[in-house]
Order: structure tokens, then C-alpha cells, then sequence
């Protein structure tokens, strides 16, 4: 008997067959996995790896055994009367046509659901992009902030084509200095394509390579590179994003938008006074200050240095680096010479109503400059941001929750927004979503002060106190951890624990905890020290003081006079 007659006699053909499609199956199966449960990155290697080491031992194990009425035993064992190989067989044959109709319906829905429902989604309805953070090819280490500043203004620029979606800088800079795939990222952000490239600097010249990548190929669509003077950056910028525009096939309803212009020297110490001020301490915002300062001198009219001043002053007094009353006038006055420079600047007029809103309470004025910052960018992150603590704090979360979720989608990785979106979505009453929310959160960023405080909020709302306090022992921030032991531990009927906790808050040597204090007086029934909190708050500017509309814990003080004179007072109903 040939070879071959014996292979096939013996059934390996079959055995083969079979475990090619089992093998195939469970490549796609590895495949879906592996992104949803964060699978590491050689999971999918691994499972390639082993089914092909099996392949030739199911092989030789089809070839040396055989099955028999007593079981599996070696072929050479058997007696070919007594064989039982045919009807193995055809068992086999019915295997192998069951396991090709799995093929099929797994192609079909992989085909006709699976990709209907991304043609659904928000990648496929319009070109998506993430421009991941360039790499600094200088020697000095120092020129990093412009190798970050220009993937940054990349980004500005490219977001203000409405037809494109981009993925904002707080997503984008998460990738930075992590080795992943490209797929991955694209899948993580929902992007489809990715621009990358990096950054030399020396002195006046410069030297920037861009290249576009198509994720689901890893294709390179374009690649360029500039050798120029620095002050061509702004003719660089514009010829990356019509390239972009161009590689992608974006159907343009309006004209492309362009790199605002400025002096080469006063541009770097523009990206240097930004980069400065990303630490958010009170050193890097002086040292911000001065270099933005330095920058308005070469170049007094260029409008985008003046926003950048007005949000160094808005973030001292966020710090505490410098006094509210001392820093407010400061901060107007450079956001509006910023407007006088360019009236559609949509950043500027975000800051101004956040300005008004955080320092000047003037609610009234402020929805006019966010509903013009959304009018002239409706897909900037931070005017949507914005935007939505705006109508959360003035009583319309129905007005907030889209704009939040907008904020989501173009920045699936910034979590203040989470904390707004969970907020929002427990006034409404939709606490489950809420947790759903701040769940995400916790793990995008697990060590972020407020996380369970934050968490355990939509868990009283419901009365699942039990489930809540687990949730408030784990808080890191010592008052934030008060104010909900305080509320739950009343609410679970322990004076005595509820005591001890809002003794603790109100001793806290740190301050800054006035409405935390107003939270939990509240649910104690202790209104006056609740009003007395509420005026301490408000005579310290507690930004807390502007969730007194929609927070669900001051039930117990909505009917007294005092609370609607606080309202009042703040103007916080512009209406």
C-alpha cells in the first residue's frame, strides 16, 4: 500500500483538516480576547506559536494511534478486521463539515455585523487620526519642549478641520515613551490612521520628519522631511496638515486652517513657557510667567502668548501660587488683549468664561463666551470640557452630558472629564452609569486623589452604604476620605464613627475642605454649621460652592431662605 493510501487510510488527512479549522477558529477567538482583557502584547505570538509546535504531534499521533471499541490504541496493535477506522472517518467528515460551518457563520458575522457595527461607529462616519508625541532627536534633553510643543500645535491645527476626528493631547501624550503597537493604539484610541515623526533642533535651524501610517496595515501613506530655519515652522505645520487632508481623502466643507504666525525666537519661548507650566507647581508657573513674558516682548500682537498668560494666572491661583484677588485682574486682562488680537479664538473665549465662572462669578456673561468657543471649535476638548462643568454647575446637566461625552470621544484618556461625566450622569439619577464611569477612571488612572470619593458617591445616592464605605476606605485624600465616612456612617445609623470622621475633616491642617464641610453638615441635619461652611466657602472661593445646584447631598437645606440666597448671591442662575 502507497504512502499516501496509508495517510488517508488512517485518517491523518482528516486529523489535519480538522485541526487547521479549530486552529484557525481559535487564532480569531485569541484575537478578540486578547484587546478586551488587555491581554499582553506576545498573547497572540504565543498562541501562534503553540498551535503550530502541535500540528505535526496531532500529526504523528493520528498516524501511530487508532480508535477502537476498547478505546485509543496503537495502530499497530490493531486487528484490521476488527477496525473501526472507516466509521472514524466519517465521524470525522461530519466534524470537519461542523467546524466549516463555525468558519462560515464566524465570516459572516465578522463580515455583515461586526463591520456594519464599526461602519457605525464613530471611526468609520469620518477620518480619525492621533498624533502621537514626536521624538526629540536633539542632543540636549532640554529641547524636548519643542519637540512636544510642536506635536501639540500639530494637533490644535488638525482639530480644527470639523470633518476630521483627532484625538486630543491628553491621549495622545499617554503613548509617549512606551513601546506599543501602533494597532493597539489605534484600537485604544478608535483611530484609524497615525501621525508620528520626530524633532532635531539646533539653535535657528531645525529638521522634522512626519510620516502617516494607516493602523489597520501598518502602511505608510506619506513621509516627509524639512531641513529649515525655525522661522518656517508655521509653513511646516500647514504642509503636514493639507498633507494630511489630501492622504486621508477629507471632503473639506471650508477653507484649511493655519498655523498662527509669530517670530521664531518668540514661538520657542512660547513652547518652552507651555511646557513649563504643565508641572502645575508654583515654580514652573513662574518661571512659565517669565518666558511668556520674554515672548510678548519680541511679539506683543501674537494672540495665542496672551491666552497662554491668562491660563498661567488662572492656574496660580488653582495652586495657590498666587492669591485669587491678586491674580484675577491679571488673568482678564490678558485673555481680553487676546481677544482684541483675534476675536475667534475659541480658546480664549473658553478662558474667559471659565474666568468668569471661577474667579468673577459672572454665570450670566460666561454662557455666552462658551456657546461662542463651541460655535468657533465644537470639537475642542477643553471648550467642550469646559463647557459641560459650565451647565453642570448652572443646573442643566441635560445641557452637559453631550458635550461631556463629546470630550470623551475625542479623549478617551482624559480623566477630569471622568470625574464631570460621573457627576453629571448622578444628577440625573443615572448612578449606575455614573459608576461605570468612575470605574474607567480608577483604572486609567488608579492613583489619582478623589477616585473613590468620587465612586462611592453614586453608592449612597443608592443606599448601598455597605458597598460605599469599602469604596471610601480606600480614598487616599485624607479629607475627601472624611466626607464620606462622615455621610455613610450616619446614614448606616454609627453617630459615633460619623462624629469621629467630620471631627477629623474640620481639623484638617490643610484647609480648602468648607464645602466638604457643607456636604456632610447637610446629611447630619446640622444646618446652620452647613450655611456657616457654605459662607466660609464662599468668602474662600471653595469651587466646590458651584455644584450648590445639582449636588443630591444638600437635600436637607433647599427649603431654607439661606440657600436661596446663596444662590442668589453667587448668580449662579443665569436665567
Amino acid at each position: 500500500m502507497s504512502l499516501f493510501s496509508e495517510l488517508r487510510r488512517r485518517n491523518v488527512f482528516r486529523v489535519g483538516i480538522a485541526y487547521l479549522i479549530v486552529a484557525w477558529l481559535l487564532l480569531q477567538v485569541a484575537d478578540t480576547l486578547g484587546p478586551a482583557l488587555r491581554l499582553p502584547e506576545w498573547f497572540q505570538s504565543g498562541v501562534v506559536f503553540v498551535l503550530i509546535l502541535c500540528f505535526p504531534l496531532v500529526l504523528i499521533f493520528a498516524w501511530a494511534f487508532e480508535l477502537t471499541p476498547e478505546g485509543l490504541k496503537r495502530e499497530r496493535d490493531v486487528d484490521r478486521s476488527q477496525s473501526i477506522t472507516p466509521q472514524t472517518g466519517q465521524r470525522l467528515n461530519f466534524a470537519i463539515i461542523a467546524l466549516l460551518g463555525l468558519a462560515v457563520i464566524y465570516l459572516g458575522l465578522d463580515k455583515f455585523v461586526f463591520e456594519h457595527e464599526h461602519e457605525e461607529g464613530v471611526t468609520s462616519s469620518e477620518p480619525s487620526i492621533a498624533v502621537l508625541p514626536f521624538e526629540n532627536m536633539s542632543s540636549d534633553e532640554e529641547q524636548e519642549y519643542f519637540s512636544d510643543g510642536l506635536t501639540e500645535e500639530l494637533l490644535n491645527l488638525l482639530a480644527k478641520i470639523p470633518e476630521l476626528k483627532v484625538t486630543s493631547r491628553t491621549s495622545a501624550f499617554f503613548y509617549k515613551g512606551k513601546d506599543v503597537r501602533l494597532s493597539d493604539v489605534g484600537r485604544e484610541l478608535d483611530v484609524d490612521h497615525i501621525l508620528e515623526g520626530s524633532v532635531r533642533k539646533s539653535g535657528q535651524k531645525i529638521r522634522i520628519t512626519a510620516q502617516l501610517i494607516e493602523v489597520a496595515t501598518d502602511a505608510h501613506l506619506w513621509s516627509n522631511t524639512w531641513d529649515r530655519d525655525l522661522d518656517d515652522i508655521f509653513e511646516i505645520q500647514d504642509e503636514i496638515a493639507a498633507k494630511v487632508v489630501d492622504e486621508l481623502r477629507v471632503q473639506l466643507l471650508g477653507d484649511l486652517p493655519h498655523a498662527v504666525t509669530t517670530d521664531g525666537e518668540s514661538y520657542a519661548l512660547f513652547l518652552r513657557a507651555r511646557h513649563s507650566i504643565s508641572q502645575r507647581t508654583h515654580e514652573s508657573l513662574l518661571r512659565g510667567e517669565e518666558l511668556i513674558d520674554k515672548a510678548l516682548e519680541i511679539d506683543p500682537d501674537y494672540a495665542p502668548g496672551w491666552v497662554l498668560k491668562a491660563l498661567i494666572h488662572s492656574q496660580q491661583g488653582d495652586v495657590g501660587a498666587r492669591m485669587p484677588k491678586e491674580i484675577a485682574p491679571l488673568a482678564r486682562a490678558a485673555v481680553n488683549r487676546a481677544l482684541e488680537l483675534d476675536p475667534n479664538d475659541a480658546a480664549a473665549h473658553a478662558l474667559s468664561g471659565d474666568l468668569m465662572i471661577s474667579y468673577e462669578r459672572n454665570f450670566a456673561d460666561a454662557r455666552a463666551e462658551f456657546d461662542r468657543a463651541l460655535e468657533l471649535d465644537p470639537f475642542n476638548v477643553d471648550v467642550l470640557y469646559h463647557a459641560a462643568m459650565y451647565y453642570t454647575f448652572i443646573g442643566q446637566p441635560e445641557k452637559a452630558l453631550p458635550l461631556s461625552l463629546a470630550a470623551r470621544e475625542r479623549d478617551p484618556l482624559f480623566t477630569a472629564n471622568y470625574a464631570v461625566l460621573g457627576y453629571v450622569y448622578s444628577v440625573l439619577g443615572r448612578f449606575d452609569e455614573a459608576a461605570e464611569v468612575l470605574r474607567e477612571r480608577i483604572a486609567l488612572q488608579p492613583d489619582s486623589f478623589g477616585n473613590y470619593y468620587y465612586l462611592a458617591n453614586p453608592y449612597i445616592l443608592q443606599g448601598r452604604y455597605e458597598e460605599a464605605l469599602e469604596l471610601a476606605l480606600k480614598e487616599r485624600l485624607d479629607g475627601f476620605r472624611y466626607t464620606s465616612l462622615a455621610i455613610i456612617h450616619w446614614y448606616l445609623g454609627d453617630r459615633e464613627a460619623s462624629d469621629a470622621a467630620m471631627a477629623a475633616l474640620k481639623t484638617k491642617p490643610d484647609g480648602g475642605w468648607d464645602w466638604q464641610v457643607v456636604q456632610a453638615s447637610a446629611v447630619r441635619g446640622e444646618t446652620d454649621q452647613a450655611f456657616e461652611a457654605m459662607e466660609a466657602a464662599y468668602e474662600n472661593r471653595d469651587s466646590g460652592l458651584q455644584l450648590i445646584l445639582g449636588d443630591r447631598h444638600l437635600a436637607n437645606l433647599r427649603d431654607d431662605p439661606r440657600y436661596e440666597a446663596m444662590v442668589e448671591k453667587m448668580g449662579i442662575r443665569p436665567d
